[in-house]
């Protein structure tokens, strides 16, 4: 669990990675932020690469946020949701800017939630605040390493209630998670651990 002291730190951005099942978790979660939340997110969620998405457009029409696929050179800002496009890992740079790469497939996979992480915890440090969900394979595991060397914190949904438990099972198997969570609680502790309260 999370010592007091960590508790009162301000995190500064939240990442997501999730694959198999994601998109539905997403919409649970994303659909119960607070349009007034306080940092921004990015996301990596596994998609079919030879083809555009509609995602950022079914998640926008279900959340109270904004959410865009995210664009090189966006600047993260506070309440908005950039989603990684297909083919294309998603890095968060100094200042807040964002890039997208074709460099190489990491696990297989493209974009990756593992180099969205790494970046996040370049940048962020102890404001780093990243989250694990649903999804085959162990993309994120390694990232989420890179975060906790950091001083960030790690969030995992329970692989018990995860539609897919390999990258939560990974995640758990890689890091000492600071909180494992069922899908319906993960939208309220990350508002809490923005927030500085207990979750």
């Amino acid at each position: 669990m999370l010592g007091l002291s960590r508790l009162q730190a301000a995190y500064e951005i939240v990442a997501i990675g999730s694959s198999a099942g994601g998109v539905k978790a997403l919409i649970e979660i994303l659909g119960a932020l607070p349009a007034d939340f306080p940092v921004p997110l990015v996301i990596v969620q596994h998609m079919d690469p030879h083809h555009d998405t509609l995602l950022a457009d079914i998640l926008d029409r279900r959340s109270r946020l904004r959410i865009k696929l995210a664009e090189a050179d966006d600047v993260v800002v506070p309440g908005v949701v950039y989603i990684a496009p297909p083919d294309r890992h998603l890095l968060v740079n100094p200042g807040g800017t964002l890039s997208l790469s074709v460099s190489d497939q990491v696990k297989y996979v493209r974009p990756s939630a593992d180099l969205l992480f790494e970046s996040v915890a370049a940048v962020y440090g102890l404001s780093a605040l990243v989250c694990v969900l649903t999804g085959t394979g162990s993309d994120g595991a390694a990232g989420a390493g890179i975060v906790k060397s950091r001083g960030g914190t790690v969030v995992s949904e329970d692989p018990e209630t995860a539609a897919f438990k390999g990258m939560p099972q990974a995640v758990a198997r890689a890091v000492a998670v600071d909180l494992v969570l069922p899908l319906d609680d993960i939208a309220s502790a990350l508002i809490s651990l923005v927030k500085g309260t207990k979750p």
